[in-house]
């Protein structure tokens, strides 16, 4: 048991025998005891008050008493108004590191067959463009939260949409076809994501000459423009041979689709995340348009006199929303449920989490009402794990003009970054130029993941490539470094630190905090879960990190002459760096053993 659990259940009894009434300890939560008191841990006695009828130092002090003749791990305390501190005996965080040192695993909890199911969406790209920043962060979220979730005992399945059908995508086929001489990716010795972005690119570039071409030589508005405009016609018309399963546009967009997908693997995989199952959009839609049309017929929904479908969701303090046009045709949210459907044949999914930019709020509220409404048992309570724009120092994104901050090229840019910082004096002497790629690989992709996932993914953020790839404070590299001299001084160490017997060594205050830090691991684990918040495991390793360089600094480990006490030491940072090691594997970031 950790010691929250063993003071919480001691607590418990406590109050029993003191005041006769049963308190559960699910309810009792100790905290970590403020570095201005003296103690360990902190017990809040106002709750019980009720029971003993007598003033909060009063209580405090007569449970901690209790505390102290009943239970073993308890050393001392100190009562401050309503706060009983609570010190531990130095013995027991021994036994408490021995504890965690042994658990190869420790604070993740591993999944049964039993298990709830929780589906995990994201990325979510269009195939008429490569994978830029803002998809970064969501795949970055996504695959920490589904790491996140595993480890806390859930059986998990990662997922992802594709959105490879709509005008965009014949916007770049259009494109191609009318600018690309025949052009592919092997030809032009581009990836085939990026050359389809360009000829997306293209057209927007051609489209607004068109419109300007219009309103000055015809006196158009921009809006007449636009809708005058013959090369938007053309996409248009594009859409609708795609629909009606014209079978050279179809050729056409399998095998450019085909380009982008070759494309997207190659970025996920050096980006480090993966799915399980993938589903795309052309074969979902109409999935989604016949479960709207069933709902039709059970009177969930209703038609207009145009013929187009929608949803009354007034009683639900929401709007009315539209499910199929006037033409039959599919909008996003009729996907969305086609998608939902597929996935509830597939797997017996007890949660769906959406990784979904915060813009679309609203559009997860209304998902929400509406798969309950079609009889999705998760679909009341699925969740939209919204997060925040993120945007480089100079400004945002905007795909159509070229301006994106391709992933592919940020991230071969923190690798230079990384190597650049490399050749300072001292870094990666001696290392074999292969093993010191790989290790400059880890490092420029830990910064740019770290930096992205400490952040409250609620909150906009604006990423900054220099200051992300810093050796000091709280950065990738900073822990990544922390990591590094754990293993640089068990190298240098004789023998395995855990053949030794420490039990007992008593360890100093500085020691101490170290050890409650790493038993803090498993909370962490715990609610990062629960909040589905990344940020919170990213911030316990930096707290950590950084509570181990200052033990580092201060005291001697390898020079110090008394054998158990050196031992111990060793031993705490073995589990210090496996700690962090564990930590930053839930953020999807890899460990090198030198730097």
């Amino acid at each position: 048991m950790s010691i929250d659990s063993i003071l919480s259940q001691a607590t418990a009894e406590a109050v029993k025998a003191l005041y006769g009434v049963d308190f559960p300890a699910s309810q009792i939560v100790p905290q970590t005891t403020k570095k201005e008191f003296e103690g360990n841990e902190t017990i809040v006695v106002f709750p019980f008050l009720k029971a003993s009828h007598k003033a909060p130092d009063v209580t405090a002090s007569e449970i901690g008493e209790y505390l102290v003749a009943h239970c073993d791990a308890v050393e001392k305390f100190n009562v401050i108004k309503g706060f009983l501190n609570i010190t531990i005996k130095p013995t027991y965080w021994t036994s408490v590191l021995q504890h965690i040192a042994a658990q190869p695993n420790y604070g993740i909890v591993e999944a049964n067959e039993q298990s709830p199911l929780v589906m995990i969406e994201y990325s979510s790209p269009n195939t008429n463009k490569p994978l830029h920043l803002g998809h970064v962060r969501n795949n970055l979220l996504g695959y920490s939260l589904a790491c996140i979730m595993q480890a806390n005992g859930n059986r998990v399945v990662k997922t992802n949409i594709v959105n490879d059908r709509g005008i965009h995508i014949c916007k770049s086929m259009l494109a191609w076809l009318k600018w690309g001489n025949g052009i592919t990716p092997e030809k032009a010795g581009k990836k085939g994501d990026h050359l389809i972005g360009d000829f997306y690119v293209e057209f927007d570039k051609h489209y607004k000459a068109e419109v300007n071409q219009l309103m000055e030589q015809q006196g158009m508005t921009k809006e007449e423009a636009e809708k005058a405009s013959p090369l938007m016609q053309e996409a248009h018309d594009m859409l609708r041979r795609w629909e009606d399963g014209d079978e050279q546009v179809r050729n056409l967009w399998q095998m450019m689709n085909e380009w982008v997908y070759a494309g997207f693997d190659e970025t996920y995989q050096r980006l480090g995340v993966c799915f399980d199952k993938i589903y795309y959009e052309s074969n979902t839609y109409l999935e989604g348009k016949e479960k709207v049309l069933e709902g039709l017929e059970k009177g969930l929904f209703y038609r207009k006199d145009d013929g187009s479908v929608w949803a009354d969701l007034t009683g639900d303090g929401l709007d009315h929303k539209l499910l199929l046009r006037s033409d039959g045709t599919s909008v996003y949210m009729t996907q969305d449920i086609g998608t939902a459907k597929l996935r509830y044949q597939d797997y017996p999914i007890d949660k769906m989490i959406y990784v979904v930019g915060n813009e679309q709020n609203y559009h997860f509220q209304v998902l929400s009402l509406l798969l309950d409404k079609l009889g999705f048992k998760w679909g009341k309570d699925l969740i939209h794990f919204s997060y925040g724009m993120v945007e480089l120092p100079c400004g945002k994104m905007k795909s159509r003009e070229g301006t994106v901050v391709d992933a592919d090229e940020l991230m071969d840019e923190m690798i230079a970054t990384a190597r650049r910082m490399s050749e300072e004096p001292g870094r990666l002497q001696g290392v074999p130029e292969e093993e010191k790629d790989e290790v400059l690989r880890m490092i420029g992709l830990g910064a740019l993941k770290y930096f992205i996932l400490k952040v409250d993914p609620r909150k906009n953020m604006t990423f900054n490539p220099q200051e992300s790839i810093d050796f000091n404070g709280n950065t990738g590299p900073f822990i990544q470094y922390t990591y590094a001299r754990i293993q640089s001084l068990l190298r240098k160490a004789e023998g395995n630190p855990m053949d030794s017997d420490i039990s007992e060594v008593e360890p100093n205050e500085k020691e101490t905090a170290l050890i409650q830090r790493l038993a803090d691991f498993s909370t962490a684990v715990s609610e990062a879960g629960r909040t589905y918040s990344p940020a919170l495991i990213a911030n316990y390793v930096y707290d950590l990190a950084k509570e181990y360089n200052q033990f580092y600094h201060d005291y001697s480990i390898l020079r110090e002459e008394n054998g158990a006490v050196r031992a111990f030491r060793l031993v705490l940072s073995l589990t210090v760096g496996n700690i962090i090691k564990s930590g930053m594997a839930l953020l999807g970031i890899e460990m090198p053993s030198r730097m």
